[in-house]
């Protein structure tokens, strides 16, 4: 299926997966975004999502309804996985395309029980609206792509106001994908650790040398994290799994010639 979003000036298309049967991929100007299995939403394909979905497994107990944000909607894998694993959470997703959530749900309808609240919007000016929706557990940013990020949520501000939205035990989980040298994702550790309490990253291992591109996961907290999230992070892969928690994360980056203040 594929469709030209006026609105976004992108060309969209959602095709078959190559490699797991019952998968679908999203694609924007060629480019893969998204990739969802209709017959099982409980598995996640893309690594750096795997381990966005691994927080959600842990921030509450296993099955419980949660309640989350999405900033940036995609085909909404992360909020299917939600579903599914935690029937009856209430959910809302953002996404800045108008054209795009339409078009995703017609060819991948979601779950039957799934409520999952669109809202077509900027994710920051979405903030106050989703606000309505009481505390949240997660608000999960899957917006950015390096240095093309919008500046407006590279923001202290920006995370300050999404942090209001969070339980006192939410976590927010950011998407970082980054250039070799990983100097964006380092600004948005340091951003990020002005104003959570805690904040830790999940990533492939050799991507912490900092020699070569790719996603990288940071999981701010309004509290200190469980120090018990670090043995099940580590264990729960993709692997190999490497995990720094707030001390970690703020050693292990100024000995790779970054500099992250306090």
């Amino acid at each position: 299926m594929r469709r030209y979003l006026t609105a976004a000036g992108v060309d969209a298309e959602i095709a078959p997966d190559q490699f797991t049967d019952g998968g679908w991929v999203l694609s924007l100007d060629g480019a893969e975004q998204s990739h969802v299995n209709l017959a099982h939403p409980e598995e996640i394909f893309y690594e750096y999502l795997r381990r966005v979905g691994n927080v959600v497994d842990v921030v509450a107990p296993a099955g419980t309804p949660i309640i989350a944000v999405h900033l940036g909607a995609g085909a909404l894998t992360l909020a299917r996985y939600i579903a599914a694993t935690r029937p009856g959470s209430a959910q809302v997703a953002v996404e800045v395309a108008p054209e795009l959530p339409g078009f995703v749900l017609e060819a991948l309808p979601l779950p039957a029980g799934a409520d999952v609240r669109m809202v077509v919007d900027d994710a920051r000016a979405a903030l106050p609206h989703v606000a309505a929706l009481g505390t949240v557990d997660v608000v999960a940013l899957d917006v950015f792509t390096g240095v093309d990020a919008p500046a407006h949520l590279t923001e202290a501000s920006f995370y300050e106001e999404a942090a209001q939205l969070l339980s006192p035990d939410g976590v927010m989980v950011v998407n970082v994908g980054d250039n070799a040298g990983l100097t964006f994702f380092a600004g948005q550790a340091r951003v990020m650790r002005s104003v959570f309490a805690d904040v830790w990253c999940l990533a492939d291992r050799q991507l912490l040398t900092g020699l070569y591109a790719g996603n990288l996961i940071l999981v701010g907290g309004r509290r200190p994290l469980p120090r018990e999230w670090a043995a099940y992070f580590e264990a729960a892969g993709p692997h190999p799994a490497g995990v720094l928690d707030g001390e970690g994360l703020a050693g292990h980056l100024p000995g790779m010639g970054w500099k992250i203040t306090s």
